[in-house]
C-alpha cells in the first residue's frame, strides 16, 4: 500500500476528525454473523482463514469443534476485502494492503481512505492527498474506512456476540469430553 505523494511515508495527517467509539475488548462474533456483517460467504471467510489473510483475532480454533471468534477490526477489515475485491482489486494486492492496515491500531483504521485505481491500493489520510491522487489520474474509486466502520457498527448492534472465554470455552460438548478424556 502506498501513500500518493511518498510511497515510504508511514505517518501522514487524519482525512476524519470525528471521534471513534471505543470497542471493548475480548468480545467476538462467529463465523456466519462475521459473514452477514461484512457480506461474504462462509467459503471465502474460511479460504482466507486458511491462507492468512485475515485470521480471527479473538479466538483462532486450535482443533475440531471450536468456534472462530471474530473481533469488530476483523469483520471492519474484511468488509473492506469485499468493497475492494469488488471494484476489481486482485487479491494479491489487497493482501499486501491488509498486511500494512493490520500495522495500524484500531483507532488509526477510521481516519483513512482507501483509493485505488484497480491495480494498485493507496492509503489517503487527508483531503489533499485524494485530491493530489485523483489529479493524478491515480484513484478510480475510494472508500472511506469511517464510513465502513460506522455502516458495520450499526450492523453489527442488532446481531450475536460473544465473550472470549478461557480455552474450552467455544468448545462443543463432544470437544470438551475428548479434551477432558485426553487430560485424565
Amino acid at each position: 500500500m502506498r501513500g500518493p505523494q511518498d510511497p515510504a511515508s508511514p505517518e501522514q495527517g487524519l482525512l476524519f476528525t470525528s471521534d471513534v467509539p471505543a470497542l471493548e475488548e475480548g468480545i467476538g462474533y462467529r463465523g456466519p454473523t462475521a459473514c452477514s456483517a461484512a457480506g461474504v460467504t462462509y467459503r471465502q471467510l474460511d479460504y482466507w482463514a486458511r491462507t492468512g489473510l485475515l485470521e480471527p483475532s479473538v479466538r483462532n480454533p486450535s482443533g475440531s469443534g471450536t468456534q472462530r471468534l471474530y473481533s469488530f477490526r476483523d469483520i471492519l477489515v474484511l468488509k473492506l476485502i469485499k468493497r475492494l475485491l469488488d471494484a476489481g482489486v486482485s487479491l494479491q494486492q489487497i493482501r499486501v494492503a491488509i498486511t500494512h492496515l493490520r500495522e495500524r491500531g484500531v483507532q488509526d483504521l477510521a481516519h483513512i481512505t482507501l483509493m485505488s485505481d484497480g491495480a494498485s491500493v493507496y492509503e489517503c489520510t487527508s483531503d489533499d492527498e485524494v485530491i493530489d491522487l485523483v489529479r493524478g489520474g491515480q484513484g478510480v474509486f475510494g472508500i472511506a474506512v469511517g464510513s465502513v466502520w460506522r455502516e458495520v457498527e450499526g450492523t453489527l448492534a442488532s446481531m450475536p456476540s460473544e465473550k472470549a472465554e478461557a480455552p474450552g470455552a467455544g468448545e462443543d460438548e463432544l470437544s470438551q469430553r475428548r479434551r477432558a478424556r485426553k487430560s485424565s
